[in-house]
């Protein structure tokens, strides 16, 4: 699966390039070439292999640059700390309906259900690529995935994370959160303004030739944990699946 640009259609690149990049230089997201078909028989399948299971076959829809394997070990040690072993438990709450439980991560957002699996794929790709410099994560958020974010990259080799939030907007308990998050390569810092100012920050980072310049002197690139990246957006289809 290659994935090309949606302000450069000529631009493609591999699974593993495109989780690195996060975004495109020109400022366009990746997306697909195209979009794999799941017969009813494999869905129904992934209930008899366990949470893991699917999430490495769904995934591998997608990431083509990673065995089925590689996502395999990977799904199983994101998922190893949930608090639950069927990881997104479905209750049935009678009348035929079900309500599927996300938050049994270590942060309790569901968030985290795609932010332990992005720091292990965004490892692996920077393996993968052959990518020098040490891999820069910006995050724009409102709460639940900056703390999310910064659990899943704190101390994975090749990466740094910096985490912006609106300084009034958001709850007391996600400040402390993420404000006393342990990590040797992580770190916060508090817009004055709201979650807009806060993503239009990170967008003009991410937009700006000086500042990729002067970070790639300093042996850094950038990349993002926000839904832009296909890493991120990856492990989210999988609970569809599963459900």
């Amino acid at each position: 699966m290659r994935f090309i640009s949606t302000r450069d259609t000529a631009l493609s690149v591999s699974s593993a390039e495109a989780i690195v990049r996060g975004i495109s230089a020109e400022g366009g997201l990746f997306v697909p070439e195209s979009f794999p078909n799941v017969s009813l028989a494999e869905t129904l399948s992934f209930a008899k292999r366990g949470y893991a299971a699917c999430a490495a076959a769904v995934m591998g829809k997608y990431l083509t640059d990673f065995s089925e394997d590689e996502l395999f070990s990977m799904a199983q040690k994101a998922y190893a700390g949930f608090d639950d072993p069927a990881v997104v438990p479905l209750t049935d709450v009678g009348g035929g309906e079900h309500i599927m439980e996300l938050y049994h991560g270590p942060t309790l957002a569901f968030k985290d259900m795609a932010l332990q699996m992005l720091p292990r794929l965004m490892a692996a790709s920077i393996r993968k690529t052959g990518e020098k410099d040490r891999v820069l994560i910006l995050v724009a958020t409102s709460g639940d995935t900056g703390k999310a974010a910064l659990e899943g990259f704190a101390d994975v080799p090749g990466t740094a994370i910096l985490v912006f939030y609106p300084e009034d907007g958001v709850a007391d308990m996600q400040k402390l959160q993420m404000t006393t998050q342990k990590g040797g390569n992580v770190a916060v810092c508090a817009v004055r303004g709201n979650f807009d100012d806060a993503q239009s920050g990170v967008k003009a980072i991410f937009g700006s030739a000086d500042i990729a310049k002067k970070l790639k002197d300093a042996g850094y690139r950038l990349s993002s944990a926000n839904s832009i990246n296909w890493g991120r957006l990856v492990p989210q289809i999988a609970y569809y699946f599963w459900a």
